[in-house]
């Protein structure tokens, strides 16, 4: 995902109303990230669906802007008859399309607006996402629970307590149930948020972990906030969790897609990767 004029990449959160911010790289809460980010995703959910909605499809299944989509991909493997849970489902355009696959797919958001997108969405396809808000850290659901969890760019990068996260999709999966998720690929972090060519000169380390957090001018508080990890930090946390790495995928950018979002562009993504996908399973 693409923020404003920093490394971390924010999934185009670029131009909605939002106060003045300074911007930081300072440590952070669980709860100072969750309180940010929330309010942050309610301001911006309106653009977002009218900027990227036709992008995304109202059925549609796209890992990142890259255009890689799971029909192409098959990272959650089979998905009829199967329980599935998308954290940071969003308008979930996402489940949608796992429920036209026969899937049994189910949404959770912390932004209460992108779910009221979801309900738009619902009425309009009359393909119906039930969904919850709710937090990546703390699932509302019972142990055992599903045979799929996934996140397309929704919301690992927001979380602080990742290893808690990673912990909870392990627990509402049943065994041998499979983990899968994109997120801004770890060495953009190195990178300035530019689609020109500017944006093509490391400017920071890659083991830099501290996360990047916007301050309200006016207020003081917390307005966002982004964790970055590396890709050999990923790979522990999965391990921790009783998960095996199986998929690895950094899609490159498609000859014939122009499409600008952010910091992503043909003019970055020609040359160096800018979305990593990961699918776990979980031991049996």
């Amino acid at each position: 995902m693409e923020h404003r004029g920093e490394p971390g990449q924010q999934y185009g959160q670029e131009h909605w109303p939002h106060p003045p911010v300074t911007a930081e790289r300072r440590a952070v809460s669980e709860e100072e990230s969750r309180r940010a980010n929330g309010p942050d995703w309610d301001r911006y959910a309106d653009e977002y669906q009218a900027t990227h909605g036709d992008f995304l499809g109202d059925v549609g299944f796209v890992w990142g802007p890259e255009g890689l989509t799971e029909a192409d991909a098959g990272v959650l493997g089979p998905l009829a008859g199967r329980d599935v849970l998308e954290v940071g489902s969003g308008a979930g355009q996402c489940s949608r399309w796992i429920r036209g696959q026969g899937g049994r797919a189910y949404g959770l958001d912390l932004s209460h607006r992108q779910l009221q997108h979801s309900l738009r969405i619902d009425e309009a396809t009359g393909i119906t996402v039930p969904s919850v808000r709710g937090t990546a850290t703390a699932l509302p659901f019972a142990d055992a629970s599903f045979d799929i969890v996934f996140c397309a760019f929704g919301a690992l990068q927001f979380v602080a307590d990742i290893a808690t996260a990673v912990a909870e999709a392990a627990r509402v999966l049943r065994p041998g149930g499979r983990f899968a998720f994109s997120i801004t690929h770890p060495t953009r972090w190195m990178f300035p948020d530019d689609p020109t060519e500017a944006g093509l000169t490391a400017t920071q380390s890659y083991w830099d972990r501290t996360p990047y957090v916007e301050v309200d001018d006016e207020t003081g508080a917390i307005a966002y906030v982004e964790h970055h990890r590396t890709l050999g930090d990923w790979v522990s946390l999965l391990a921790a969790a009783d998960f095996r790495l199986t998929t690895l995928l950094e899609p490159e950018w498609p000859p014939d897609h122009e499409r600008l979002w952010g910091g992503w562009s043909a003019v970055r993504g020609r040359l160096t990767p800018g979305t990593a996908v990961f699918g776990a399973d979980l031991a049996g």
